[in-house]
């Protein structure tokens, strides 16, 4: 059952609490680098029109963050809560996202999502999504 009455908005800083807690419920499990609040902020002062959140009855019930480099795109915390999953609110938050960085002028998105994940693997793969052959390599600076 779809939802009509969602709300996908751009994120306020009075989202900040509810956002932080809807994270940590998502991914209990979190490196002790990944602390929401900061991630918020850091994402607050870069292209902060590009956090999105979905809204249902003045609940928030899902997050979207993206970012736009000139080259590609990426979407990073697509988290619905999972009383509200398969209800058409993770499509309507990346169709915002997509959107969105179209009006940028962004001719690719791309995105990481665990191997072993086979359910959001799938969810990807219904709206478009292809696997791509690549090494997903990083380095912390902090």
């Amino acid at each position: 059952m779809k939802i009509k009455r969602i709300k996908i908005r751009p994120f306020s800083e009075a989202d900040t609490d509810s956002v932080a807690a809807l994270w940590r419920r998502i991914y209990p499990h979190a490196p002790a680098w990944n602390v929401p609040e900061e991630d918020i902020q850091r994402k607050l002062a870069v292209q902060r029109e590009l956090f999105l959140v979905a809204e249902l009855d003045a609940e928030i019930v899902g997050t979207a963050m993206a970012g736009y480099d000139g080259h590609r795109g990426w979407v990073y915390y697509l988290v619905v809560s999972p009383e509200h999953r398969r209800r058409g609110i993770g499509t309507a938050l990346m169709r915002r996202v997509e959107e969105e960085l179209a009006r940028l002028g962004c001719p690719k998105l791309n995105l990481q999502v665990r191997a072993s994940n086979e359910e959001v693997v799938a969810f990807y793969e219904k709206l478009g999504y292809k696997i791509e052959e690549r090494i997903s390599m990083g380095k912390r600076l902090e």
